[in-house]
């Protein structure tokens, strides 16, 4: 799809009432209890990794990071990825996703954790966790629980439940 249809930008402080209404929309009240977003809850989003994709004037995506720790690791987790159902399957999310692991390496990050669909999300090289290396403190189908290094060899030797860092990044 050519990228002239949507773009992709730093998300604004303005933009958080659109982004929490398309995630109301595309995930349901269901996603206050995922662990996944329960280890958010109370943690800003790292907003130098935050971005929206915008086609004209409507929101339809949004990525977060926040931070992470392993085992005393500063990393990160992406997520939520959203993208407005109309647009499912042109990019957005790739996108989305592209530009937000980007600046996380121009910041020197070294690691990323995900929860999410294997196929979808190694198109942008997330590759499923070693069984047992990194848990979270809820449930999570391990199947689900994607790493990416931006760093070579970033998670090697760590292992343990990620905690979320809740004074800041």
């Amino acid at each position: 799809m050519p990228e002239s249809l949507f773009r992709v930008a730093p998300e604004r402080p303005e933009d958080a009432a659109a982004i929490d209404k398309l995630h109301e929309f595309a995930f349901g009240p269901g996603r206050f209890a995922r662990t996944a977003y329960r280890m958010r809850e109370g943690v800003p989003a790292i907003e130098a990794l935050s971005f929206a994709a915008w086609t004209q004037d409507r929101l339809i995506g949004s990525v977060r990071f926040f931070p992470v720790a392993l085992a005393g690791h500063a990393g990160l987790m992406l997520g939520p990825l959203v993208v407005d159902p109309a647009w499912k399957g042109r990019g957005v999310g790739l996108k989305l996703m592209q530009a937000g692991l980007e600046a996380a390496r121009g910041l020197g990050r070294d690691w990323v954790i995900l929860v999410g669909d294997e196929p979808y999300y190694a198109r942008a090289g997330f590759r499923r966790v070693a069984e047992e290396q990194i848990r979270l403190p809820g449930p999570v189908d391990p199947a689900r629980l994607l790493a990416l290094e931006l760093r070579a060899g970033a998670l090697d030797g760590l292992s343990g439940v990620l905690t979320p860092v809740r004074n800041g990044a």
